[in-house]
């Protein structure tokens, strides 16, 4: 895809996995067994041969650049395009809106060489193919494009969605902010194709009037004058809003049928590398319907369960329905059930932890 430049937005991230995001934003959590959130729309944008990639964090990003790099493993590495990450400009400052941030690295958008670009969040779990977007955007003579998802999770409590209104034309002629979605709904996924010549004008004159929010000010504000079309992507993807629907979203993976629709012949997910060895089972072992990442030792049981890399489970232990994140150990006798650990958690010997309405989670570095 030529002349596009893809933009990774972490500034609006949603707060609703606060037990793991204490020390990491949103777009680096752990999913999978071994991605992060990041990895899927990352793997996006590469899936549609975009070569230069920004992403614009908000706060907590120590996690993100660790897990990025150099962009290597996207193949973002090069002279010519490749990965950019473009914190604020002043930490110590409250960010006011991703159109501030866009303006305080404008420069970057007016030497950017490209006509098009792509803005999308780091945290949908989805195969989106950009190509076809790009095509639907063109063929319809969009300003902009937007994409939505039909609601079909579960029925929630807090108002955490924006939805849009599209009528028999595909225009979008309404937005609605931090809405309780019902089934069908049009969830508005955040993701947009705009030119840039039109991204920067909004930028500009946004800021100028001191309205800092692309969706409200730059999109629902100009609806009565830009076109702006609506995309219905119909594809997979979890509505992820609470700890229980993370846990369930893995869970999912669980299903071949759920897993072979994320990795198929024709599209990879790409992710950081780190190499170690294959996971060792020992005779005593016991696993079933899970997903093991490499460098983990299984000695006990694991049914229905993600370990992430370099977990250790000892001899007599327990793991059911569970997400062990990376370096965990569950000491011998141990029963974890229902439970989400992030990374380097250790349960000790004989002990009992147990989500029981909802999983539980227990949280880094953290020693039970």
């Amino acid at each position: 895809m030529e002349n596009v430049l893809g933009i990774i937005n972490l500034i609006n991230e949603k707060q609703h996995l606060k037990d793991l995001t204490a020390h990491r934003n949103v777009a680096s959590v752990p999913f999978g067994g071994r991605y992060r959130l990041i990895d899927f729309t990352m793997s996006n944008f590469i899936n549609a041969d975009v070569s230069k990639v920004a992403v614009f964090p908000k706060e907590k990003y120590l996690s993100v650049m660790d897990h990025l790099g150099s962009g290597k493993e996207w193949n973002l590495d090069r002279r010519s395009g490749g990965l950019y990450i473009l914190p604020p400009i002043h930490p110590d400052e409250t960010v006011t809106g991703d159109m501030k941030q866009f303006y305080d690295h404008l420069s970057f958008f007016e030497r950017a060489e490209a006509d098009t670009v792509i803005i999308s969040p780091g945290s949908h779990v989805c195969k989106l193919d950009f190509n076809e977007v790009l095509d639907y955007h063109k063929k319809h003579k969009a300003d902009i494009t937007v994409v939505y998802k039909d609601y079909e999770g579960e029925l929630i409590e807090k108002p955490i969605y924006h939805t849009c209104s599209v009528d028999s034309d595909e225009d979008i002629t309404d937005i609605s902010f931090y809405t309780i979605p019902r089934p069908g709904d049009h969830v508005c996924l955040e993701t947009f194709i705009i030119s840039k010549t039109l991204l920067v004008n909004l930028i500009k004159s946004c800021v100028a009037s001191g309205e800092y929010d692309f969706l409200k000010d730059a999109v629902k504000a100009n609806l009565h004058r830009f076109t702006v079309k609506g995309y219905n992507f119909t594809g997979d993807m979890p509505f992820i809003h609470s700890i229980e629907s993370f846990h369930s979203s893995n869970m999912n993976f669980l299903n071949p049928s759920v897993i072979r629709s994320f990795f198929g012949d024709t599209w990879d997910v790409y992710t950081k590398i780190k190499h170690e060895a294959p996971t060792k089972y020992s005779r005593s072992s016991k696993v079933t319907n899970s997903l093991i990442a490499n460098g983990c030792v299984i000695e006990g049981t694991v049914e229905n369960s993600i370990l992430f890399r370099g977990v250790k489970v000892k001899k007599g232990a327990i793991i059911k329905n569970s997400i062990i994140m990376q370096k965990g150990v569950i000491e011998e006798g141990a029963i974890v059930e229902n439970i989400i650990t992030d990374k380097e958690v250790k349960i000790t010997s004989e002990k009992s932890v147990i989500g029981l309405k909802q999983p539980t989670v227990i949280k880094k570095a953290e020693v039970i």
